[in-house]
C-alpha cells in the first residue's frame, strides 16, 4: 500500500472514534497550551518592559536608599541584638538613613563627570486631584522633580513647557500632569489643562504642562500620575520617602566609570568611612529589565514541568488507548494481513494514527496558548506576540510523544498471525 492510502486509512480510524479522540487531544491540548501560554506571556511582558525602559537610556543609572534586610529566626535575631548594640555606630555611619535632599543636592552640585543628572522624590500613592466639580479618583501618584525628570524618565510633553530651575528654586506651585489625569479632568482634551488651576490634595496648582501618553506596565499606569517640583515637595508635603538621584551619562561606555566615580563622590556625601559599607544602592537602567525577567524564571521552571509532566501523562494515556484499539481491531488487522498486507503497513497506520492524535493536540494547545497569553498582552498593552520557536518546539514534542506513544500498540498489531486474528471474538 502507498502511503497516501495508509495515511487515509488511519485518518479514518481516528474520526470513526470521535469522542476518545477527543479526549486524547483534549490532554494533550492542555499540556502544549500551558507551555505555550507561559511563553507567550513572557514574550509580552519581556516586550513590555524593553518598551518601558528603552526610553530610559542604557547608559543612565539611579542612586537610591538601600534599606536593610532582616533574616527571619535566629539569624535575624542576632542580627537585630547586634544593630540594637551598636546603635551609635550606626547612627555616626548614616547607616539606615534615608537620602535627603541635602544628600541630593550636594551630589548633583559636586558630581562633574559629563552626564546629565536628576532629583525626584515619591510624594502620595493615593492623591486626589480636582478641577472645579471634576475630581480623579484617590489613586493618583504624585512625584516630585526637576528639569531633568522627564528626560531620565523617558516622558515627553505634548502640551505646554517643563518645570525649570526659577519653579524648582522658588518651590512654585506649578504642576505637570500625566495623560490619563489630564484626559479625566478635561473631556479628553489635555491642551485644555495648560494655566488651568487644579488642586492637589486640595492645595491649588498651575498646569504647566501635560505629558504624553505612555501605557502601563503590570497594572501600574505611567499615565496616572502629577510630577511638581522636588523642593515643593519638601515644603508641602513633608515626604518621609527617601530622595533618588538619577544620572544619564553622555556616552553608553563611560557608563561604569561614571558610576565609579558617582559612588566615591556619594560616600563622601553619607560620610562613610572606608571600612563601612554603603547605604545606598546603584542600579543600571538595563539591568531593571533582567532583574525582572529573572524574578519571573522560577514560574517559567514551574510551568514548564507541569506542562512536560502533562504531556508525559498524555503519552501514556495515548498508549493505553492505542492498545485498546489493537484489541478491538484485531479482526481489522487479520483482515488485511489476510488480502496481502503486510506487517510493516499496519505499524506504519497505527503510528500515524498516534501521530495523528498527537498533532492534533498539538496544534489547539498552540491556538489556544497563543490566544490566552495574548490575553496578558492585551492587558499591559503590547502587539500580538508569537514564540515561533515554542510553537516548532511544540509541535516536535508531540510528535515525539505520538511515535513514542504509538511504538509498541504497533509493533503488537504488526505481530499478529492473521489467522488467529480473523478468529478473535
Amino acid at each position: 500500500m502507498r502511503f497516501r492510502d495508509v495515511f487515509s486509512l488511519a485518518f479514518r480510524s481516528v474520526r470513526s472514534n470521535k469522542l476518545r479522540t477527543g479526549l486524547t487531544i483534549s490532554i494533550i491540548a492542555l499540556g502544549i497550551m500551558a507551555l505555550i501560554l507561559v511563553y507567550t506571556s513572557i514574550k509580552a511582558i519581556n516586550q513590555k518592559f524593553t518598551d518601558s525602559f528603552s526610553t530610559m537610556g542604557a547608559n543612565g543609572f539611579t542612586i537610591r536608599f538601600k534599606e536593610r534586610n532582616f533574616q527571619m529566626g535566629n539569624g535575624g535575631m542576632d542580627k537585630l541584638k547586634k544593630e540594637k548594640a551598636g546603635n551609635k555606630k550606626a547612627k555616626k555611619s548614616n547607616m539606615g538613613k534615608h537620602i535627603t535632599i541635602d544628600d541630593a543636592e550636594i551630589f548633583r552640585k559636586n558630581y562633574q563627570f559629563p552626564s546629565i543628572s536628576s532629583i525626584s522624590v515619591f510624594a502620595n500613592r493615593n492623591a486626589l486631584i480636582s478641577f472645579e466639580t471634576k475630581k480623579t479618583s484617590p489613586n493618583v501618584v504624585l512625584f516630585g522633580g526637576d528639569e531633568n525628570y522627564l528626560d531620565l524618565n523617558g516622558f515627553n510633553l505634548i502640551a505646554g513647557r517643563n518645570i525649570n530651575l526659577v519653579d524648582i528654586h522658588s518651590a512654585r506651585y506649578v504642576c505637570l500632569l500625566g495623560n490619563d489625569v489630564a484626559s479625566k479632568l478635561f473631556n479628553s482634551k489635555p491642551e485644555k489643562a495648560i494655566n488651568a488651576i487644579v488642586r492637589v490634595q486640595n492645595i491649588p496648582y498651575r498646569v504647566i504642562g501635560v505629558l504624553a501618553s505612555r501605557g502601563s506596565s503590570f497594572g501600574m499606569s505611567w499615565d496616572n500620575r502629577v510630577v511638581i517640583s522636588y523642593k515643593n515637595v519638601h515644603r508641602q508635603f513633608n515626604s518621609n520617602s527617601s530622595y533618588v538621584v538619577g544620572v544619564m551619562a553622555d556616552d553608553l561606555t563611560l557608563v561604569n566609570e561614571a558610576m565609579g566615580e558617582a559612588e566615591g563622590l556619594f560616600r563622601s556625601v553619607r560620610k562613610l568611612t572606608t571600612t563601612e559599607e554603603n547605604n545606598f544602592v546603584m542600579d543600571r537602567n538595563d539591568s531593571i529589565v533582567e532583574k525582572a525577567m529573572n524574578s519571573i524564571r522560577f514560574i517559567t521552571i514551574s510551568a514548564t514541568v507541569i506542562a512536560l509532566i502533562t504531556l508525559i501523562g498524555a503519552a501514556i494515556g495515548l498508549m493505553n488507548i492505542m492498545l485498546v484499539a489493537v484489541t478491538e481491531r484485531t479482526k481489522e488487522v487479520g483482515l488485511i494481513k489476510a488480502i496481502g498486507g503486510k506487517s510493516k503497513t499496519v505499524r506504519y497506520q497505527f503510528l500515524l494514527e498516534a501521530t495523528i492524535i498527537s498533532v492534533l493536540g498539538a496544534i489547539f494547545g498552540i491556538i489556544l496558548g497563543i490566544l490566552l497569553g495574548n490575553v496578558v498582552s492585551l492587558l499591559i498593552n503590547t502587539g500580538f506576540v508569537v514564540p515561533w520557536n515554542w510553537v516548532i518546539l511544540g509541535v516536535a514534542i508531540c510528535t515525539i510523544v505520538g511515535l513514542l506513544a504509538g511504538l509498541y500498540p504497533a509493533l503488537k498489531a504488526g505481530r499478529l498471525n492473521p489467522i488467529e486474528a480473523l478468529r478473535y471474538e
